[in-house]
């Protein structure tokens, strides 16, 4: 992945650990795991932050939040891709998850429909939210472990390029000197 890249977007810590509202949280954000840039702080990230974002819950980037420090990944990008569910998004990504936890319980799929009423929300409440919790547990769980593999396999083939590219270049400078003395 790269580096410079994510360095150019994400925060600094220095900037992070200056916020006032930030102040309550101490020395947690002085950690710096939290901020490295290196394979295995962004596959952890990616674990979190995809994981939670198909979570329907309130306060997603808190909990990511919470969760990349408990598990030393990087702190702004766990919080940054939790907006991968986005209120554009957010409709076909739960409706998706809705439908596995359907298959996953042997429901049928309810046709749509909703009425803004606290007696449509109690009623269906048991014959959506189920299916739709199961659902989204299934889904992130699937894609936070397949982005971890991802981001583990590409930094690795990044870096293996890398130095493969480096040893042909130190063979190229190898033979201009040979061929120049």
């Amino acid at each position: 992945m790269p580096k410079k890249f994510m360095k150019r977007y994400l925060p600094s810590p220095e900037k992070v650990q200056a916020m006032q509202s930030l102040s309550f949280l101490g020395d947690i954000l002085h950690e710096p795991n939290l901020w490295h840039i290196n394979r295995h702080s962004v596959a952890r990230a990616f674990l979190v932050g995809v994981w939670f974002c198909f979570i329907p819950m309130p306060f997603q980037m808190l909990a990511a939040a919470f969760f990349a420090v408990w598990f030393n990944a990087n702190l702004p990008l766990s919080v940054v891709l939790v907006w991968i569910s986005n209120p554009v998004t957010m409709p076909p990504i739960f409706y998706f998850n809705y439908k596995v936890g359907a298959w996953a319980l042997s429901r049928p799929v309810l046709s749509f429909e909703f009425q803004l009423s606290w007696s449509w929300i109690t009623e269906r409440l048991m014959d959506i939210g189920i299916p739709l919790y199961l659902g989204s547990l299934i889904v992130a769980t699937v894609s936070a472990c397949l982005a971890y593999l991802v981001i583990q396999f590409l930094w690795r083939r990044k870096i293996r390029t890398d130095w493969q590219v480096r040893r042909v270049n130190r063979r190229k400078r190898r033979r201009e000197t040979d061929q120049a003395s």
